[in-house]
C-alpha cells in the first residue's frame, strides 16, 4: 500500500508535469499518447517483465550496453525510454548517475518501486521522452535507448535525435536499438509474416497481437532512413548491426557542435 508521504510526492510530481505540459506548443507531437501497444496501461506495466523475461536476458543485455558505452563509475548516462528499469537499474551499479526517462507513468512507477526496493539512490526518474525531456544538468557521457524510437514518426525522430545530440558531451556515445526494416521491399509480406510468427513463438499468443499492432500502427522505418537521421542529427555511426531484417543496433558518437 502506498504511504501518505509517497502519495504527497506523487501528487506534487503529477501537478508539476501537468503545468509543464501546458507550456508546450500546441503543434508539438504528443509523445505521451499510446502509439500502437498501450504502455500507459498499469496492467501491461505489471506484466511487462514477466512477458519479456521469457525471451530476453535483461542482465546480459544491460552488460552488453554498458560495455559498448564504455561506462565507468564516473560516467553519467541517460536511459531514454527506460520502461520498467531493466537497463537503468543495472547501469546504476556502474555509473555515477543515471537519468531514467519514460513517457509512460505506469512504467516509471514500476521502475521507481524496483529501484527503491533494491536500495538504489543514484537514479533520477523523469516523465518525458525524446521531444519533452529537459536535461537540467551538465551534458552526459552516454545515452541508451532500446525499442523506443519507433513510437515517433520520421520527422519527429529527427527532432528527437537532435535533442539527444545536444545533451551529449562531444564524443559521447549513443546506443540505439530498435525495430528497423532492412529487408527487400519486394518481399515485405513474407518478411512480415515471418517476423510475426517468430514473435508469437517467443511471447506466446499475445506476441502475435503485439507484433501485428506494431507493424500496423507504430512507426518503424528503413535502415537507410535511420542512418541518415542519425548523421543529420549530429552523430557518427560507428557500427550498425542488422539482424533478421527487423532489428538493428547502432553505436554512435556525438560529433559535437
Amino acid at each position: 500500500m502506498i504511504g501518505v508521504r509517497e502519495m504527497d510526492i506523487e501528487f506534487c510530481r503529477r501537478d508539476a508535469e501537468d503545468r509543464e505540459a501546458g507550456r508546450r506548443p500546441a503543434w508539438l507531437y504528443n509523445e505521451m499518447k499510446p502509439c500502437g501497444v498501450n504502455y500507459n496501461s498499469p496492467t501491461l506495466a505489471r506484466s511487462y517483465d514477466a512477458t519479456h523475461g521469457r525471451f530476453r536476458d535483461y542482465r546480459q543485455e544491460a552488460e552488453e550496453i554498458v560495455a559498448r558505452l564504455q561506462l565507468d563509475d564516473s560516467a553519467t548516462v541517460i536511459d531514454m525510454g527506460c520502461g520498467t528499469g531493466a537497463f537503468a537499474l543495472h547501469a546504476a551499479s556502474h555509473c555515477a548517475r543515471v537519468y531514467a526517462v519514460d513517457a509512460s507513468k505506469a512504467m516509471l512507477r514500476r521502475a521507481r518501486r524496483k529501484a527503491r526496493k533494491a536500495g538504489i539512490d543514484n537514479i533520477e526518474f523523469h516523465h518525458g521522452g525524446f521531444l519533452t525531456y529537459d536535461h537540467g544538468a551538465e551534458p552526459v557521457d552516454a545515452i541508451s535507448s532500446v525499442a523506443v524510437l519507433h513510437h515517433l514518426p520520421d520527422f519527429w525522430k529527427q527532432v528527437g535525435l537532435r535533442r539527444l545530440a545536444s545533451i551529449l558531451k562531444p564524443g559521447g556515445r549513443l546506443f540505439l536499438f530498435d525495430v528497423v526494416f532492412s529487408f527487400g521491399v519486394a518481399e515485405y509480406e513474407r518478411h512480415i509474416d515471418r517476423f510475426i510468427g517468430e514473435t508469437r513463438e517467443q511471447m506466446g499468443p499475445g506476441g502475435r497481437n503485439e507484433s501485428e499492432t506494431h507493424i500496423r500502427e507504430e512507426y518503424s522505418t528503413w535502415d537507410w532512413i535511420i542512418e541518415g537521421l542519425l548523421e543529420r542529427a549530429g552523430f557518427r555511426v560507428e557500427t550498425a548491426d542488422y539482424r533478421n531484417g527487423f532489428l538493428a543496433a547502432y553505436l554512435c558518437t556525438s560529433k559535437g557542435r
